[in-house]
């Protein structure tokens, strides 16, 4: 059985997807772009900011699925650009500084609405 998250928190799915789907005790949140979630426009500034609202936007699915960043297993993060990995992983590793995920860092081509960076995670359900 899967159930659909949602919340008003994070910015809502521009296309056929959920922001979350919960299912066999996992959390499979769906990317997250550095949207504000009140004003559906990108953050101004570079990517260290647009890493710091994509992980306040992970942050609020997480929490309307009944968990949090602690309970993340794993973690995949795309770039706009790789030279932007010193920038993104400071703020993420704020983020994640005792018993960090797995995580794959990658290069695309071109993110969605032209963000810098992505993140989608998948975790635990529950808080402990």
């Amino acid at each position: 059985m899967r159930e659909i998250i949602k919340t008003e928190n994070a910015p809502g799915a521009i296309g056929p997807y959920s922001q979350a789907v919960s299912a066999g005790g996992f959390i499979f949140a769906s990317g997250q772009i550095p949207l504000d979630p009140k004003t559906g426009s990108m953050v101004a500034g570079g990517v260290a900011e647009q890493t710091e609202q994509v992980m306040r936007n992970l942050s609020a699915v997480l929490e309307a699925a009944g968990t949090t960043l602690a309970q993340v297993v794993k973690t995949t993060v795309f770039l706009a650009d790789m030279n932007d990995f010193a920038a993104m992983n400071e703020v993420y590793g704020r983020y994640f500084q005792e018993n960090p995920p797995a995580r794959a860092t990658v290069q695309a081509a071109r993110l969605p609405r032209d963000a810098r960076v992505e993140i989608e995670v998948i975790a635990l359900a529950g808080k402990e």
